[in-house]
C-alpha cells in the first residue's frame, strides 16, 4: 500500500493553491453534506464527517459555512441531493485509476470524466475492472525528522495499527477507517506529533513507469481532480520523492 506518498504530496500542494482561489470549499461542503447523511452529525461516531470537517478547517472555511453543510446532510435545513459514485479506467501505459464522485448530475459528470480519460489517452472501463486492486484503509503520517521508526513501530501496533511504511520524508501509518482516529487520538496522547490524517484506497502494488508515461498520467490524474465533481482520485502510479510535477 505503500509509495504513494509523492502524489498525496502534489495533491496538498494542489489543495492549498485551490484553497486560496476559493474553489476547494465546493468540494468539502459536498463531502460534509454526504458524510453527515450517511452517518449522522456527530463526529465522534463517524470518522468521515471528522476527516471533512478537518479538510475544511484547514483551507479556513468558516465554520458558518461547516455547519450548514452538516445541517443539509442531516436534513435540519434543506440543500442539494448529492449522488455518490465511482468510476474505474486506466491511464497512458494502463495504470489502474479510480474516481469517486459526488454530483447532483450524474450524466454531466460521466461525460466529464469519460472525455478526459479519452484526451489524456487512457480509457474508462466497466465497473470492479481495477478496483479489486484497491483497499480502503485510513493512513496517518508522521514526520521522520521527529520520530525514531523503530519507536513508533512499537506503538503504532501496541494501539491497534495495521501496518507501518517509511516513505519519503515521512513514516505512514495504515489503520482500518473505523480506528483512524483514535489511533490518531492515542498517537498524539503519547506525543508523537501526526503530519496529516486521510481515509483513501490504497493498491496492494505499485507500478513504475518511464518519465514520460509518469508525466502523462500525472496530467491525467491531476485534470480529474480538478473536476467540480470528483471527490478523490487514486491510482497505483509509483511517483519517484524526488520527481517534481509542473502542470
Amino acid at each position: 500500500m505503500s509509495g504513494h506518498s509523492k502524489w498525496s504530496t502534489i495533491k496538498r500542494k494542489k489543495e492549498k493553491e485551490d484553497a486560496k482561489k476559493g474553489k476547494v470549499f465546493t468540494k468539502i461542503i459536498k463531502e460534509i453534506t454526504v458524510a453527515a447523511k450517511i452517518g449522522g452529525g456527530d463526529i465522534e461516531s463517524n470518522p468521515r464527517l471528522r476527516s471533512a470537517i478537518d479538510a475544511a478547517k484547514s483551507a479556513n472555511m468558516p465554520k458558518d459555512n461547516i455547519d450548514k453543510a452538516v445541517k443539509k446532510g442531516t436534513g435540519e435545513l434543506p440543500g442539494v441531493v448529492y449522488e455518490e459514485s465511482t468510476y474505474e479506467g486506466y491511464g497512458p501505459a494502463g495504470i489502474a485509476i479510480i474516481v469517486d464522485v459526488l454530483s447532483d448530475n450524474k450524466n454531466r459528470t460521466t461525460a466529464e470524466i469519460r472525455h478526459l480519460f479519452s484526451k489524456h489517452n487512457g480509457n474508462m472501463g466497466e465497473k470492479g475492472c481495477v478496483s479489486w486492486m484497491f483497499e480502503k484503509k485510513g493512513l496517518i503520517t508522521v514526520p521522520k525528522d521527529r520520530v525514531n521508526e523503530e519507536a513508533l513501530f512499537e506503538v503504532a501496533l501496541e494501539i491497534g495499527a495495521e501496518d507501518i511504511r517509511s516513505e519519503g520524508e515521512s513514516h505512514e501509518i495504515f489503520t482500518e477507517v473505523h480506528d483512524l482516529y483514535k489511533i490518531k487520538d492515542e498517537l498524539e496522547k503519547k506525543g508523537i506529533p501526526v503530519e496529516s490524517v486521510e481515509m483513501g484506497k490504497f493498491p496492494s502494488t505499485m507500478v513504475k513507469l518511464e518519465q514520460k508515461d509518469l508525466e502523462k498520467n500525472l496530467k491525467l490524474l491531476s485534470a480529474l481532480e480538478d473536476l467540480d465533481d470528483v471527490s478523490a482520485v487514486y491510482s497505483n502510479l509509483d511517483i519517484p520523492d524526488d520527481f517534481e510535477f509542473n502542470e
